[in-house]
């Protein structure tokens, strides 16, 4: 019922922070897309997200480069995994995107192994 009222829901806005207030939208945009929400994953679920790529690192295992990238839709972040790439054009740190892929668990963190990608246009 408070949640109702618009001038509760204000005065929560005023005292939230800006990053609460990022968070929100973006998970108003998700919402909207239809896709999953980081936060709702469940291991080895099929999911489509879409986020922003908020840190962008190429990290090679056994010789092998491995691009990763921390993915964040404003509910949770999920880890971006493609084995044997060192770049991908228009994947960069900022970038919005639309993943999709089977989630992994692995040590307590999401991940997405070599997700298909479509890059927003912005």
């Amino acid at each position: 019922m408070a949640s109702a009222n618009p001038f509760l829901k204000a005065l929560r806005r005023l005292g939230a922070s800006n990053a609460e207030l990022e968070s929100e939208a973006r998970q108003k945009i998700v919402q909207s897309a239809g896709a999953t929400m980081v936060g709702e994953l469940q291991d080895r679920q099929w999911a489509r997200l879409r986020g922003t790529i908020s840190v962008l690192t190429m990290k090679p295992r056994s010789g092998t480069p491995w691009l990763e990238a921390e993915f964040n839709d404003g509910s949770g972040t999920v880890t971006l995994i493609w084995m044997g790439r060192r770049a991908i054009p228009g994947i960069t740190a900022g970038r919005e995107l639309t993943v999709s892929g089977r989630v992994s668990y692995v040590d307590g963190q999401r991940r997405l192994y070599n997700p298909y990608y479509e890059l927003i246009a912005g």
